[in-house]
């Protein structure tokens, strides 16, 4: 990138970005060395821009915070993706945020080009919320949540469990998931050495502790991945174990991607480790697997499987009908 006021434009709509930016990285990113970011930053501060700079291994650029900033400075997309994300907050779970959410997409609508103009308009009169009951979240405790995930930092809050039980936590948060009208925060709870998911709206007294911390592997694809697999199983009232004469790998490609674990024992059967909320999906699961099985538990699922072998007994001409 040779056109140096441009590059500069960039390079400040990176630096608006809440972290730090190491210089190896920015210089990949707008195409040029690191000497020449070096040189861009020095600009960039003889025009009043608040560039600090860190050194050590996670250390980088980033714009200062609470000092007088300049412009925001938006490409296309990112203008198009505020103003849709604007008009849905003002219908979302996060509390006090409805009204300022108006104004702030009031404001963007007035400097928007006519063309972006056009489609938010566009997707607005295309979107339809769906209204939810979940739990209202403090808008600025997403905002404490987020700094630290931002950090990465330690954080330490109140929290109050599903069962009514409180305590005290300190975490190394990883990111924040929106769930339907839920937010919870994935992070490693240092004082049980693994992973957890925290409801927000269940979490108090937030406070960043300042200690810096190495971003940890999370053990799943992503953020969203790890909550659903939680929440799953949390919802699982029922766990099965249930012998399938069948060998693992096809039994594997006849579950699809379903959530489950197979242990294999013979060349010909393996060990099926599942569970849902209902019997009725637990059987219906086995029904169509197209096999012989096993049921080794629970009892409440032998005793279900039998009933419907009555009923499908007595429907087909068998023994005891009518």
């Amino acid at each position: 990138m040779t056109d140096t006021p441009a590059r500069l434009l960039n390079l400040l709509s990176l630096l608006q970005t809440p972290r730090e930016w190491p210089g190896s990285e920015l210089a990949e990113r707008l195409g040029v060395s690191s000497r020449t970011i070096r040189r861009d930053v020095e600009r960039l501060r003889e025009l009043g821009y608040p560039v600090q700079a860190s050194r050590g291994a996670v250390g980088g650029y980033r714009l200062a915070a609470g000092k007088a900033m300049p412009p925001l400075l938006l490409d296309d997309e990112e203008a198009v993706a505020i103003a849709v994300g604007l008009r849905t907050a003002a219908g979302s779970a996060v509390s006090g945020i409805e009204e300022a959410s108006v104004r702030a997409l009031a404001k963007l609508a007035q400097v928007l080009p006519a063309r972006l103009r056009h489609r938010v308009t566009a997707l607005n009169a295309a979107t339809v919320p769906l209204p939810g009951g979940g739990p209202a979240v403090d808008a600025e405790l997403l905002a404490v949540l987020a700094g630290a995930v931002a950090g990465p930092q330690r954080l330490r809050f109140a929290y109050r469990a599903a069962d009514g039980a409180e305590s005290r936590r300190q975490v190394e948060p990883h990111r924040l998931v929106a769930s339907g009208h839920r937010w919870y925060l994935v992070a490693f709870d240092n004082d049980r050495d693994d992973w957890r998911i925290f409801r927000v709206d269940r979490i108090t007294d937030a406070q960043p502790t300042g200690v810096r911390v190495a971003p940890r592997e999370l053990p799943a694809p992503d953020a969203a991945a790890f909550v659903a697999t939680k929440l799953r199983v949390r919802a699982e009232t029922y766990r099965a174990v249930v012998i399938l004469r069948l060998p693992a790998a096809e039994a594997a490609r006849r579950l699809g991607g379903a959530p489950v674990r197979l242990e294999p024992l013979d060349e010909q059967s393996c060990r099926l480790h599942t569970g849902a909320d209902t019997l009725e999906w637990l059987a219906f699961r086995l029904l169509t697997m197209g096999c012989d099985f096993e049921v080794e538990q629970p009892a409440e699922l032998v005793g279900h499987l039998r009933e419907l072998g009555g009923r499908i007994t007595r429907a087909t001409g068998g023994p005891g009908r009518g």
